[in-house]
């Protein structure tokens, strides 16, 4: 699916953005930017799309955006309700690859750097003690300014670059050009509308419906676009969401196909193996035993 173009405001008196936000939630909006963003979830979750994964998202998630890679948080349902006690938190940072100067990535010092932005095309999941460190120079870095603003950036590009703690997120690199208005809107209102109906039997005539599109020629854009079928996006929604049931250990694996949109448990275990690699039992112990 091809997302939305999103052109950052440049801030004149900053070379790179840092931000703590607190609101309802992410929006619906996935998009691209010439930026890379590194992105702590602090409060808030839901799934995340960034390229070709779907995945869930949960508090204490630090996750490195290449530039010009998709990507979009949606929250749980929970968080569009004006539920005060339903908020997210994050810190946001966003800079572009030369922002301190396309002389300091040539520099002999800095050679990891480069590497650390190529990486991030695929996007890296942040993990272990690197998280920590991270996640404490990201506060630091939204509340310094002038040049210490800078030296908290520079300290977790070099933290991020000499780990081994970041995990791959994406399985093939994609990067975008900047599409036209109609796509942007055609494809996000699909996007918003598998989330929103995802319980139910969305058929094909629905769903091209949505983009103004015959069934034949939905069918033809939308794997054009993604390089997959809707069907199959579908299917991974479902899945992402009974991902995050799963591991709430809350309701048994029967209700929970019924309750992500499958119409029988034979058939749920067979799309929950070929999504996850691992039975639905098999994951729920997997995440139990990790926490």
């Amino acid at each position: 699916m091809k997302p939305l173009y999103r052109k950052l405001p440049a801030e004149l008196e900053n070379s790179f953005s840092a931000r703590h936000d607190i609101m309802p939630n992410f929006g619906n909006v996935w998009h691209y930017h010439a930026e890379l963003e590194l992105h702590y979830t602090i409060r808030g979750e839901g799934i995340r799309f960034i390229g070709d994964n779907i995945s869930q998202f949960a508090p204490d998630e630090i996750i490195l955006v290449g530039e010009k890679l998709s990507h979009a948080w949606r929250c749980k349902d929970e968080y569009f309700q004006n539920n005060p006690d339903y908020n997210i938190e994050a810190i946001v940072l966003q800079f572009l690859p030369d922002c301190l100067g396309k002389q300091l990535l040539q520099l002999p010092e800095s050679y990891l750097i480069p590497k650390l932005f190529e990486k991030a095309k695929s996007g890296l999941l942040v993990k272990g003690e690197t998280k920590r460190i991270v996640a404490q120079l990201m506060y630091e870095c939204v509340n310094e300014t002038g040049l210490g603003k800078v030296i908290s950036l520079l300290q977790i590009l070099k933290t991020l670059a000499e780990s081994d703690e970041c995990e791959t997120i994406v399985k093939t690199q994609t990067t975008f050009h900047q599409s036209n208005e109609a796509d942007n809107i055609r494809l996000n209102n699909i996007f918003n509308y598998t989330h929103t109906h995802y319980k139910n039997d969305i058929t094909l005539e629905e769903v091209a419906n949505i983009a103004n599109l015959s069934i034949t020629s939905f069918c033809r854009y939308f794997k054009m676009m993604t390089r997959k079928t809707y069907y199959d996006f579908l299917v991974e929604i479902r899945i992402s969401h009974a991902c995050r049931l799963l591991v709430e250990n809350k309701l048994p694996t029967e209700v929970i196909c019924f309750e992500c949109g499958f119409n029988n448990v034979s058939n749920f275990y067979r799309h929950f193996k070929k999504v996850m690699g691992l039975t639905p039992l098999e994951y729920k112990k997997r995440y139990l035993n990790r926490n």
